[in-house]
């Protein structure tokens, strides 16, 4: 079983700075996605950021050049650096991770794993 552990979430001000951490624990084998989604009220829940076990990074268009996201494989933690923040940033921000639990090599299955999410509050 794998659990995730989101903090860093709660109330700046608009064009403060916040950062986001989820780390990830129990029976793991390797991790091969890690990613950080936001929902707001009345809103479709929307990818944010995203890193691969190759690095590959992606952005939503409305984040970039304001968030980055970064990952330490030594402690299985995935973080969202956020700056410049501004109202619409506000939402719950979920982590979710793609890992492949470390049970006997013949059974090592692919989990998609979500966090329970933190609230991101950005007052003008």
């Amino acid at each position: 079983q794998v659990q995730l552990v989101e903090s860093g979430g709660g109330l700046v001000q608009a064009g403060g700075s916040l950062r986001l951490s989820c780390a990830a624990s129990g029976s793991i084998f390797s991790i091969d996605y890690m990613g950080w989604y936001r929902q707001a009220p009345g809103k479709q829940r929307e990818l944010v950021a995203s890193i691969t076990n190759l690095d590959r990074i992606n952005y939503a268009d409305s984040v970039k050049g304001r968030f980055t996201i970064s990952r330490d494989n030594a402690k299985n933690t995935v973080y969202l650096q956020m700056n410049s923040l501004k109202p619409e940033d506000t939402g719950v921000y979920s982590c979710t991770v793609h890992v492949v639990s470390g049970g006997l090599p013949s059974y090592r299955p692919l989990v998609e794993v979500w966090g329970q999410g933190t609230l991101v509050t950005v007052s003008s």
